[in-house]
């Protein structure tokens, strides 16, 4: 049973920091690439940022680029964002999602993602 599970969301000021981490287990972590999209209330979900498998390309969406990072580490199975500089209209309830094919290359693509975590809220507010 393939499982990714979301944490380290929760309210940050604006300005500040959160990492978020996402543990996958079921899969070969290594064999697949992964993501992060993001959902508000009311909106689409939207393409975060995405890493190939062995972390050699990064792809961000223009919202976000320039504040935050996506890592991973293989030998444990998690994949990172690191949100810095968090504004207002970042909240949202943070997704992590494993590409469909294994081996596949990087996507922003919405439907190239078939297996979800649960999601982790983030909010950001004074």
């Amino acid at each position: 049973q393939v499982q990714l599970v979301e944490s380290g969301g929760g309210l940050v000021q604006p300005g500040g920091s959160l990492r978020l981490s996402c543990v996958v287990s079921g899969l070969r972590f290594s064999d697949y690439p992964m993501a992060w999209f993001r959902q508000a209330p009311g909106k689409e979900r939207e393409f975060v940022g995405t890493i190939t498998r062995t972390s050699s390309y990064l792809e961000y969406g223009d919202s976000v680029k320039g504040r935050f990072a996506i890592s991973r580490v293989n030998a444990k199975n998690v994949l990172y964002l690191q949100m810095n500089n968090l504004k207002p209209e970042d909240t949202a309830v943070y997704y992590c999602a494993a590409h469909s094919r294994r081996y596949g290359g990087s996507s922003r693509r919405l439907g190239d993602y078939d297996t979800w975590g649960q999601g982790t809220q983030v909010t950001v507010s004074s």
